[in-house]
């Protein structure tokens, strides 16, 4: 079955529980009107459904390349990226000083997951893309925003993130590309980069690098790292493609899956670049294009997982065998329990999304902590379910899921990557537990209180939902405290089951809201959530309370790695 984007629910969740109402009510987003806001949902879907879609199986099968140094993309990417650069569709929530169009970053997260639903491979050219330009615009001079900006947020340049090295990965205080002052106020950078995303793009006409390194009096760790923008080719003054800059890819990886992606190894020798921010203040910057694609990933997750879902049951529902096998109990629980997830995961994100926006248009503090707070949790959750659907989805073809023709295997091959980039799920879990918990533990309690406030709210139309939705929250306020109150290396061995729970406690909350507004399919898969995820919660809340001393009581050898 071909991907239809999922226009429908996107719309409900932004109507019925995650409203968008309250963004267009601000001076900034008052443009987000009710007609705005359905005419590009509903022509994004079109997109993705008419254009991006077809491309997906392309990327699979004929993944880019590395061809006398160059990339060349996998057939029909170019078609695709000029669909996108066309629309507008790069420059959706940008500044619209530099040719954006200033919508809320809810819209654009929408359809983002459109898009990466179509054909992940390819999104993730405009997802880096979009995550340079918010760094740029909250970094840069005003000099590169001018110069650089106006081509990003059109599409003819793509943008890429250079971080990881072979010895530092999560570790980015181990790099060691150095970069030189020279006298004309430029910089000089040397050093080689791996899981560059994008590295090289046909289908750009430029491709810029955002490069962590340090400078001769840059301190030992992440304190003394700053940030160059590095150009494939450099600007001339007519802001066209000049020369070319000394950096090349050395190679492009061969993967699991997002095959169309290009994933290159960079090597920069004394290449031209600029500083963004300040000297030694590199990570600041780079943290800000981190954050806007921790949310963006956790879409891709959900995006996948909504592909892998439609392309299952269309499966279910043609598979004969003692009739149609999406009748049988089985394959309808795995069917119902994937679509109740990718709900949850859906509305968590743009809820993210949504507090990203009030912050943007109050400037309200609360707003702030709310989005980060709920910036790990769309990450991990979004995209564990993205693993799990796709999962599922390979389980309800049966041995057809195994045999690569079907196209089943691709959705679980593409999203894998996602709990891993970005951020592992498992440093979202210690960001929730350590750095999320900084205000002692405000932000989860009071997102608690609103999860409390909207199960009594329900309790007299929806009993039976409400009150395990309540208790859930009772007993993730528990938990709260005793991890407030642990040491941190207990907290650390908790922390991702804590996460998982406090996504499944948020996606029961979004449920019973989408109960009450949307009676029929909406409150029957709230039951489904409810009465058959959300209990999952009591295993991973004892899990996060067990403590480290079970896991250092194991010796290596247990692992296998004795002598």
């Amino acid at each position: 079955m071909a991907y239809r984007a999922p226009v429908e629910d996107i719309a409900f969740i932004l109507d019925s529980v995650v409203p968008l109402s309250g963004i267009a009510a601000t001076e900034r987003f008052a443009e987000a009107t009710p007609d705005t806001v359905s005419a590009i949902l509903t022509e994004a879907g079109r997109m993705a459904t008419e254009v991006l879609a077809p491309l997906n199986r392309n990327g699979d099968l004929t993944p880019a390349r590395l061809e006398n140094g160059a990339v060349r993309s996998s057939p029909g990417f170019d078609t695709g990226m000029a669909a996108l650069a066309e629309g507008g569709w790069i420059g959706l929530s940008a500044d619209p000083e530099y040719g954006g169009a200033g919508l809320p970053h809810t819209l654009n997260v929408a359809v983002g997951e459109m898009i990466g639903g179509a054909c992940l491979a390819l999104q993730l050219n405009p997802l880096l893309t979009q995550g340079q330009i918010e760094a740029l615009q909250h970094h840069a001079s005003d000099e590169l925003r001018a110069l650089y900006l106006p081509k990003l947020i059109s599409g003819e340049w793509n943008g890429t993130m250079n971080l990881t090295e072979p010895q530092a990965g999560s570790d980015v205080g181990a790099l060691t590309t150095r970069a030189e002052r020279s006298d004309d106020g430029t910089y000089r950078v040397t050093g080689q980069k791996i899981f560059i995303t994008w590295g090289d793009s046909d289908v750009n006409e430029n491709t810029c690098h955002l490069v962590l390194a340090r400078l001769p009096d840059g301190g030992k760790g992440t304190r003394g790292i700053s940030l160059f923008m590095v150009p494939k080719y450099i600007p001339d003054e007519n802001a066209k493609p000049g020369v070319a800059n000394s950096l090349k890819v050395v190679s492009v990886e061969h993967k699991m899956g997002i095959h169309g992606s290009p994933t290159c190894v960079m090597s920069f020798e004394a290449a031209q670049g600029w500083l963004v921010g300040e000297e030694h203040k590199g990570m600041a910057a780079m943290f800000t294009m981190m954050n806007a694609a921790r949310l963006a990933v956790g879409m891709q997750g959900v995006a996948v997982a909504e592909a892998a879902l439609q392309q299952a049951a269309a499966y279910a529902a043609e598979r004969v065998q003692m009739g149609a096998i999406i009748t049988h109990p089985d394959v309808r629980r795995m069917l119902a329990v994937s679509r109740a997830e990718v709900f949850a995961a859906r509305a968590i994100g743009l809820a993210c999304a949504q507090a990203l926006d009030m912050a943007t248009a109050t400037g309200d503090e609360t707003w702030s902590a709310r989005a980060a707070f709920l910036t790990p949790i769309a990450k991990s959750y979004g995209t564990d379910t993205g693993c799990r659907v796709a999962d599922a989805g390979v389980q309800v073809h049966g041995g057809m899921g195994f045999i690569e023709e079907t196209g089943a295997a691709q959705y679980l091959r593409d999203v894998r990557i996602t709990p891993i980039y970005e951020g592992t799920n498992g440093i979202q879990a210690i960001d929730l537990v350590l750095r999320k918990m900084m205000d002692g533990g405000e932000m989860a309690l009071a997102l608690l209180d609103e999860v409390a406030a909207g199960a009594d709210a329900a309790a007299p139309a929806l009993p039976d939902l409400a009150t395990p939705v309540a208790e859930a929250a009772q007993a993730l306020r528990a938990a709260t405290q005793s991890l407030l109150a642990a040491s941190q290396p207990d907290r650390l061995a908790g922390a991702t089951p804590y996460l998982a729970a406090f996504a499944r406690v948020l996606g029961a909350h979004f449920h019973l809201i989408a109960a009450q507004k949307g009676a029929g399919a909406r409150e029957a898969l709230a039951r489904i959530y409810i009465t058959r995820i959300l209990p999952r919660n009591a295993g991973d809340l004892a899990e996060a309370a067990a403590g480290i001393d079970q896991l250092t009581a194991i010796p290596d050898d247990a692992f296998g790695l004795g002598a």
